[in-house]
Parts: C-alpha cells; structure tokens; sequence
C-alpha cells in the first residue's frame, strides 16, 4: 500500500540515493539502538550528510534553507523508519533554541559549519552563581534526548532576580557536562534522553539566553515560532510510527492465514473496515498538521505577523497528531491479535514509541485548553504557544 509520506530528496538531488539507503539502514539496525539506548554517532553523522542539522540553520552560517515542511516531512519519514532515530533528528530544529543568543556568539558556534547538533534539557532550571560576565552552574538535569553526540549542550538556569515565565539556558562544550546514562522507558529507548550534570562549570553571559524568546538574527526559520515547533517536530515523529504500524498490520493480514481455520485477515471485513478508518485517521491528522505549517512558514517567509492564534494552531494541530498517531498505532496493535504479543515482535516498539510521543509534556491534554485559551485570545501559560 503507497505511503502517506512524500518526503524524499528531489531526483536530482545527489543525496537522494543515501537517504533511501539510510532509511533502510535504520530499520535494519533498530534492536542495536535499542540495546545502546542511543542513537550512535554514525547515524548522527549521516543525518549531518543529508542535511538534517543545517537545514533550518540561518543561511548565512551555511544553512541548507528548508522550509518547515521540508524538515518535518524528513523526520517524519526517518521516524517511520525508527522512532528513536526520528526523535534524535527532529532536534536539528533546535537552531531555534539557540537562534536567541548574540549573533556574534552564532557566528562563534556555526565557526566550522552548520552541522551542529544541538541538545539540551532545561528542567528544572537551576538556580547559579553570578560571576563578572558569566555564571557558574550546577546542577542535575532530566531528559537530556540526543546528549550522546551532541556538539553543544544547553541546561536550564535561574537567575536571581530573573522574572518571567521562559527558562534562560547555559550552553556549553559537551566536555563540560557529564551524562548519567540511567534512560531506561517503555518506548523510545534509542533517544539516549539521560540525565545531565554539570559541576562548576562557568558559562559566559553570552553562551546564555532566554528559550523561546526573539531570535537576535532574521530570517525564516528563525521568525517561525520557536515553541510551536517544537512541538511539532516530536509529534510527527507518532505520525511517522504510526504509518509504519498500519503498513505492518497490512503486511500481516495480506500474508497469514489464522490458526483457527478463520478467513485471512485480509478477508475479514472488520478489518477492511478498520483500516479504512486508521488511513481516514492519519492522512485527515497529517494534512491538517502541513496544512497548519505551511501556513505560519509562509508567514515567516514574507514577514507577515504570525498572530497568537496561528501558533496555537500549530500547537493544536500537534496535539492532535500525536494523539491520533498513537490511536492508530494501538489499533494496529490490536487488529494482530496474537501476532503482535510475542516478545520483540515490532508493532510492540510502534505502539510504546507512539504511546511516548502522546506523553510529552508539549502533547499532553493540558494543551488543548491552552490551545482553546489562544483561539480566544486569552493568557496561555508561560512557553505557550
């Protein structure tokens, strides 16, 4: 059955063949990164050959200009391939999160090209001592996704005095920071989302800003909506998982007569049923997501206002994908019957990776009345949209 996902280097693009090639890789190869509980550097430096951690980078460091489509619809398509590897790639976005420091410290960054990846994690931010232009941090962190290969590492800080409501982060050299492997959950045990410590490291001033707020260069990527999409590029990682699942249920109802003598699955008109409305699901989900994005990108590209209420469709639209994409993803589950229960039988990775997806916290069903608080114009909670 044809994919939903149209993702795929133009014909003349010579990256074309290697990104066919690293998709089946990533399949092939999706219990080592279980057991590592990491993506390993030689997928991550495969991403930075496709393109992944330049394409949203500021062009003037060499970035590859993407449009948030283009992007998403990579990840996507890597996330069908392997959750976790989806995951790790999704944070090329997190130029963004960067996109809010001096431009002179950009410049500093992007020194030796625009493939850098970029991880962090932020809560809870810690509180730090204040030196003559800099900071010196402490601290354990939590949800550190991608620390493995990371070339900088963010952390998130408070400062006395500092009001409101978005996190400021310290970023430094991963040799600065200590990784305390103990990422250990029921899906997306690839991600290497570990805790980070950091001991008297001092950071200066300039290696730190606000997440969230204005970005200090322009340009498109950087005026799209940093929080929204950081939403989104987690949620169309369940979009991805989910598609993979429905196209493994279809292979093992077209493919298994069942042990009871019963019609082939593929027969059985509760199935054609089923999956009729699982594809009405995700493709309905999936279109609204792009329909959303390519929205706001076209808003960013000409510099028209991106108001409050086409962030909080973003947000929306990811929630909505997210969760779709795990409803799908558990009635695949379910239509394998038995198939499906046998210890590392791949709609169980599918179903827990989706599952994860749906959790996070940028996902959870507290964020559909934030989403209804912005479509009215009303306060939404601090990072939000």
């Amino acid at each position: 059955m044809a994919s939903a996902i149209q993702f795929a280097p133009k014909a003349d693009d010579p990256t074309k063949v290697e990104f066919a090639k690293l998709l089946g890789d990533l399949r092939a190869r999706r219990e080592e990164f279980q057991e590592l509980r990491h993506i390993p550097q030689n997928i991550v430096d495969r991403f930075k050959t496709l393109g992944i951690y330049r394409g949203l980078v500021p062009e003037q460091f060499g970035g590859a200009g993407w449009s948030a489509r283009r992007f998403m619809e990579a990840i996507e398509a890597i996330s069908a391939a392997d959750g976790s590897a989806g995951w790790v790639a999704s944070f090329g976005f997190a130029t963004k999160y960067i996109s809010s420091l001096p431009a002179e410290t950009l410049a500093e960054i992007y020194a030796n090209g625009p493939d850098v990846v970029v991880a962090g994690a932020v809560f809870p931010p810690q509180e730090v001592e204040e030196l003559d232009g800099g900071y010196k941090v402490n601290g354990r962190w939590g949800f550190g996704s991608g620390c493995m290969c990371a070339d900088i590492i963010g952390v998130g800080i408070r400062v006395e005095g500092e009001k409101g409501g978005l996190p400021r982060m310290a970023w430094m050299p991963p040799g600065k920071v200590q990784i305390d492997e103990n990422w250990n959950t029921m899906g997306m045990l690839g991600t290497g989302s570990h805790d980070l410590v950091v001991k008297d490291v001092v950071v200066p001033r300039h290696f730190t800003a606000i997440r969230g707020s204005a970005p200090t260069i322009d340009c498109p990527s950087y005026r799209y909506p940093s929080m929204a999409m950081a939403a989104q590029v987690l949620a169309v990682v369940g979009l991805g998982v989910a598609r993979e699942a429905i196209d493994e249920v279809v292979s093992i109802a077209t493919a298994k007569n069942s042990i009871t003598g019963a019609p082939m699955m593929a027969n059985r008109p509760g199935f054609q049923i089923a999956l009729a409305q699982m594809e009405a699901q995700l493709r309905s989900a999936r279109a609204w997501f792009y329909e959303a994005t390519d929205t706001v990108w076209d808003k960013a590209v000409s510099g028209a206002q991106i108001t409050s209420e086409d962030q909080g469709l973003l947000r929306i639209a990811s929630t909505n994908a997210a969760k779709t994409g795990a409803d799908v993803t558990r009635r695949a589950f379910e239509l394998a019957g038995t198939t499906g229960i046998f210890a590392g039988h791949p709609l169980q990775r599918y179903l827990n990776d989706a599952l994860v997806v749906a959790q996070h916290a940028f996902m959870n069903d507290g964020t559909w009345q934030a989403g209804g608080q912005a479509l009215m114009g009303l306060d939404t909670p601090p990072g939000y949209p």
